[in-house]
């Protein structure tokens, strides 16, 4: 007992030094841990999206299924509404009907934050909603440009609309795709822009492609990867280039400068 009658403490506190070594530690220890969660994270993101490109895919295959072997229109005039692949646009009630879209009844999902018609890798907020009336419309875009030029709003009406059975390289022919597009600032396109578009004198370059290589970026800012589906069915991811993208900051840009065999694959056969 002490003289003032209470039991000695026989325990130590760390002294100063120790601190140091238990904080230096813990920091040592998260530097190795945060990398391999954001690469885990990184992981889990492609991994959806891959899950969500194949759904879109099927369902796009579905509905060529149901409608004489003919792809999917990007936009078609429903008694004077707007319908889209992702949803239609109802006017009277100024919102996006999302189970109203011409591949909608194939799918088992509604478009929200985190459905499959949202990539994971792109934050919700991070972007300017496309749509007219200030709602998500999709973070893939649809190749309509190369599957069925007529529907995408280029007057393209001189250009065949693909059929399923007339296509080539159907592992090569992108169907959905990761995309976003820049105009002023970063926004959602729900259309897989080609690398050239197509004017009355030919081909000429598209300053506005739409490709997102989104998935798997390094720190250093170079380009990551972009993940599609395939017209066999397939889901792949592909690792960009940087003399494929347009715009570094985010990752945007096409696979290749050309729109064969992924974007056009009958490019060559384009009447003027």
């Amino acid at each position: 007992m002490s003289p003032a009658g209470t039991p000695r403490n026989h325990g130590r506190a760390f002294s100063l030094i120790e601190l140091l070594v238990v904080i230096a530690i813990v920091a040592l220890l998260l530097g190795v841990m945060l990398p391999a969660l954001g690469r885990a994270r990184q992981s889990a993101h492609s991994t959806v999206c891959l899950s969500n490109v194949r759904q879109i895919g099927l369902a796009w295959s579905m509905y060529s299924g149901d409608h004489d072997d003919r792809a999917a229109p990007y936009m078609v005039n429903v008694d004077g509404r707007r319908v889209y692949w992702w949803g239609a646009e109802d006017d009277a009630l100024q919102r996006i009907d999302h189970t109203r879209g011409t591949i909608s009844a194939y799918l088992d999902s509604a478009l929200h934050d985190g459905s499959v018609f949202e990539c994971p890798a792109q934050a919700p907020g991070s972007y300017i909603n496309q749509s007219r009336f200030d709602q998500p419309t999709s973070t893939y875009g649809y190749n309509g440009y190369g599957l069925a030029p007529p529907t995408t709003g280029y007057g393209l009406t001189r250009q065949s609309w693909r059929r399923l059975s007339d296509l080539r390289q159907t592992s090569e022919v992108f169907v959905i795709g990761d995309s976003m597009m820049i105009l002023g600032a970063l926004r959602n396109s729900a259309l897989l822009d080609p690398p050239r578009v197509f004017q009355s004198w030919g081909w000429t370059q598209n300053y506005f492609p739409t490709t997102s290589f989104r998935h798997a970026r390094p720190r250093s800012g170079a380009p990551g990867s972009t993940i599609t589906a395939r017209a066999d069915g397939s889901s792949k991811a592909t690792a960009g280039q940087a003399s494929w993208i347009v715009s570094q900051e985010h990752a945007i840009g096409s696979v290749g400068d050309q729109n064969g065999p992924h974007y056009v694959p009958n490019w060559q056969r384009w009447r003027r």
